[in-house]
């Protein structure tokens, strides 16, 4: 069908045919590709529910119960629900097929719904091993906690493709098994980047086999993250930032990037100790030693920590008091109140915009804070640092030495919060991976196979967008 076309036209699919798969392998330094918004709008009430569902996630996922040629790139990534989450797209397989995964700096294992998907996968592109020519089963069980739920299924192998790079027998997980509400369409799994010590699977996640074999021309990733949820016109899709591989972008930042090193032996999540804080010009006192460890977690939108810690950050707020119901264990103060907050990491002190400290509006006048009580366990640290913090930096994690920087955001970077934009732009990539579209269904019905082209509609469209949203 496509050799029928126009030669304008299939000059437009040819670029689009690596966008919709995996990235390019020869992308160079310093290219990067815009990240974007799916935003649709909660009240008080769902807000209440995501509230109380996102502290029991995370109390749950940090224990509170349980040789080539070197290269870089940029993945997209895309901001879901009023900031509440960021995912970009991999490419799974021969021929490979792109999936949209949550990028989680707080967990270190991959795994995508499997196409025989049992429960909560019923409404989200999943992934059919059988149409992969390198796909290998390796029989074993998988399970993770993510709160009141899990996600289980089997171990294989396969090969995994992401922002130009290429990682053949990847071990991930397929799963047949998703608790309801975990995946939100067009989300199909998760994509753990932190360190293998951690791997439920036990596997060595995709960015760290990179940068230990010395396929990155830099051992880092970075992350700009931009701001919507102050913004009630946002649309479904709006620009999101970027996420970098094997480079740092120098025009989403200003000065240098303050890094830290992660606290000798402590490989696992991405820990800083947390070393001072400020509430509207006030120093708060903060835990010290093991108790100041801070998981720098992309996958988590809000910011968790000891109790004592997080009602004497409130105590400088005038008129706030503990949140109640599904609020439990957040805060709510005057929504009239510009809350300033600055944290430091051993570093200078970085600021959280006032924007990103509300949370929620619950009432006329009070709102609710975006740090909340939690309990970890025994061997995870304290604090949980999410989105809140990191849309107001940019950051990076480096694999050797093992550390994480930040620096300001360039005025590039900050100009495209609340900026309404164009539909994203896939990946660019060199391999055509046409993007996923079947759901789970029962194991009693036939599941619905992967498409394998696109319409001729929805191509003209994508390369039109393509090529008017410029690449960073």
């Amino acid at each position: 069908m496509l050799a029928s076309l126009p030669l304008a036209l299939g000059l437009l699919l040819s670029i689009l045919s690596g966008a919709l798969g995996a990235p390019r392998p020869d992308v160079t330094a310093g290219q990067s590709i815009k990240m974007y918004k799916r935003s649709p709008r909660r009240n008080a009430t769902e807000m209440g529910q995501w509230a109380k569902s996102h502290r029991e996630m995370l109390m749950s996922k940090y224990g509170g119960s349980s040789s080539r040629k070197r290269s870089s790139g940029t993945n997209l990534i895309t901001n879901q629900n009023d900031d509440s989450s960021y995912f970009g797209s991999i490419a799974l397989g021969t021929p490979p097929v792109s999936y949209n995964v949550i990028l989680d700096t707080g967990s270190s294992d991959l795994w995508v719904a499997g196409s025989d998907c049992l429960t909560g996968c019923n409404s989200v592109p999943t992934f059919n091993s059988a149409q992969s020519s390198s796909f290998t089963n390796e029989s074993k069980a998988f399970s993770i906690q993510y709160g009141t739920g899990e996600a289980a299924g089997t171990l294989a192998k396969d090969t995994v493709q992401m922002a130009g790079f290429s990682v053949p027998n990847q071990v991930f997980a397929v799963c047949d098994e998703v608790s309801s509400g975990l995946l939100n369409s067009p989300v199909s799994g998760l994509m753990g980047l932190a360190w293998n010590t951690i791997a439920s699977s036990g596997a060595t996640p995709f960015w760290q086999t990179l940068a230990a074999s010395n396929a990155l021309d830099s051992p880092v990733m970075g992350f700009q993250l931009t701001r919507f949820m102050d913004d009630p016109n946002a649309e479904t899709l709006e620009p999101g930032g970027a996420f970098n591989l094997g480079f740092v972008n120098q025009s989403l930042y200003t000065g240098s990037i303050d890094f830290q090193n992660i606290p000798s032996n402590q490989e696992s999540w991405w820990i800083l100790p947390m070393t001072s804080m400020t509430v509207q010009g006030n120093s708060v006192t903060l835990p010290t030693g093991t108790e100041s460890y801070s998981a720098i977690d992309t996958g988590t939108t809000l910011i968790g920590g000891p109790s004592s810690a997080i009602s004497a950050i409130f105590a400088q707020i005038p008129g706030s008091a503990p949140g109640t119901g599904n609020f439990e264990g957040y805060f709510t103060y005057p929504c009239d109140t510009q809350v300033n907050v600055s944290i430091s990491f051993g570093g200078p002190l970085w600021s959280i915009s006032p924007a990103d400290f509300k949370l929620t509006q619950v009432s006329n006048s009070q709102c609710v804070g975006a740090f909340f009580e939690m309990t970890t366990g025994s061997s995870a640290p304290a604090w949980i640092v999410g989105d809140t913090f990191l849309k107001n930096v940019y950051s990076v994690f480096r694999y050797n030495p093992p550390s994480v920087g930040f620096a300001a955001l360039s005025s590039t970077a900050t100009a495209e919060n609340d900026v309404n934009g164009a539909v994203p732009t896939p990946t660019i990539g060199s391999v055509v991976a046409v993007s996923a579209t079947s759901t789970g269904s029962n194991r009693t019905s036939n599941a619905a196979s992967p498409a394998r082209s696109l319409s001729v509609l929805t191509a003209v469209v994508l390369a039109s967008v393509f090529l008017g949203v410029s690449l960073l």
